[in-house]
């Protein structure tokens, strides 16, 4: 099901930078003159139903590819950006069912099916999205795909059992049941990949743990450009996110607690009536803000406290875009980002005695860090650096499967 129209340019026309990509040759004639046609070049995301790390990738994959289609099992315009409005979005079956952008997660075992029958006969490049599922993807024998994977899905492998905690017992029997299944098909459609691309090489362990692959790791895009540095000593401490188990927010809320420090959480979910009543007076939540409110906050805080674990974390890069430090539990993507003496500081144990120890730490030595550089270095993962690396990558990765692709020739990215 085709959900909006896409914009005038020719339907099959794709263009990345200012040149057009060139597909295989159909035919050749008599004098050797190749009879090129454009690439057709199809995004497949697993769903859109928010704005998150997942999306903003999409949207760069967009800016690259402006005529790629996009198919995804649900979709929710109203809580997606209005630049993938105008692109032409595909809607899985799934989209039919009632409340489907609301419920979707409970219709993982249905995922595989609605994924196959999505018709991508006609696409020379298909670029799969994947967190949920999405490289299950039926492409043409011939076709490149590519898979940019933000995480092996988390419900089915090493966060199985914490997922399967939070349900009622209905659904820790279904999880029970299916989840083998879904691994099976998890590790089966891995082979229908020519290239994986990993967003840290936190993720390409995991691909290759649980589909014995190997990954090219190009970090996903942060919009640098969109935060102001942030002048003077900061105002307060941030924690901002889902308040759910697994990120620790409650670490965060009880040493700020127990040091008397002022923290503002941003943020909103299942743990929040918790951690306010473990909260003390220095605490203040916010819930949902929009993002100019992020923005702000984060350039008037002190320093981001990150006690999660996550693939890569893009939160992290968006303190240090508007010059301020993190303090980062040493685990996942924060040891690829939170990688310098200058930016902040990683504790080794996701407990609130090792955050207060790194506040010390980090207050022993805050009038020294300089917001200038602590920018520079979150330059490293800006959305320009994300686009010549997978543009690169994807040009090499084209002629050997026999595409001519004709770039625009990028400026050198260090």
């Amino acid at each position: 099901m085709t959900v909006k129209a896409a914009s005038s340019l020719p339907e099959t026309m794709a263009f990345r930078g200012d040149a057009p990509v060139v597909a295989r040759s159909r035919a050749v004639e008599a004098g050797g003159k190749v009879d090129a046609k454009p690439l057709r070049v199809a995004i497949v995301h697993y769903w859109l139903v928010s704005m998150r790390g997942g999306e903003k990738v999409v949207e760069e994959l967009c800016r690259m590819f402006p005529q790629a289609d996009i198919f995804t099992l649900v979709y929710n315009p109203e809580r997606t950006s209005d630049f993938l409005n105008s692109r032409n979005i595909h809607t899985s079956f799934l989209q039919k069912i009632p409340r489907s952008t609301r419920h979707y997660t409970k219709m993982l075992p249905l995922m595989p099916f609605a994924l196959e029958h999505f018709d991508l006969q006609d696409y020379d490049l298909v670029i799969s999205s994947e967190s949920g599922p999405a490289k299950g993807i039926i492409t043409r024998a011939d076709a490149l795909h590519i898979c940019y994977c933000h995480s092996p899905m988390r419900y089915i492998w090493d966060q199985f059992h914490l997922y399967r905690r939070g349900v009622s017992w209905i659904g820790k029997a279904m999880m029970s049941l299916t989840a083998p299944v879904l691994r099976a098909w998890d590790v089966t459609t891995a082979a229908r990949v020519d290239t994986f691309v990993a967003n840290s090489s936190y993720v390409a362990g995991r691909i290759r743990r649980f589909y014995d692959r190997d990954a090219v790791v190009i970090y996903p895009p942060v919009a640098t450009d969109d935060f102001v540095i942030g002048q003077g000593k900061g105002e307060f401490y941030l924690y901002a996110g889902q308040l759910t188990a697994y990120k620790r927010p409650d670490i965060a809320v009880k040493a700020c607690t127990e040091m008397g420090r002022n923290l503002i959480v941003i943020g909103e979910g299942e743990q929040e009536a918790y951690l306010r009543s473990i909260a003390g007076p220095t605490v203040q939540f916010l819930g949902h803000q929009p993002f100019s409110a992020l923005r702000d906050h984060l350039s008037r805080c002190r320093a981001l406290l990150f006690p999660g674990i996550e693939d890569f974390g893009i939160l992290p890069v968006e303190a240090m875009a508007s010059g301020r430090p993190v303090l980062a539990f040493d685990a996942g993507g924060a040891r690829e980002t939170v990688c310098a003496p200058h930016v902040g500081f990683r504790f080794a144990e996701q407990s609130v005695e090792a955050l207060m120890e790194t506040i010390a730490a980090f207050e022993a030595v805050e009038d020294a860090l300089d917001p200038a550089a602590i920018h520079n270095h979150a330059l490293k993962f800006s959305a320009a650096v994300f686009r010549d690396r997978l543009g690169s990558l994807i040009d090499e990765q084209l002629v050997r499967h026999g595409y001519q692709a004709a770039s625009p020739v990028r400026k050198k990215v260090s």
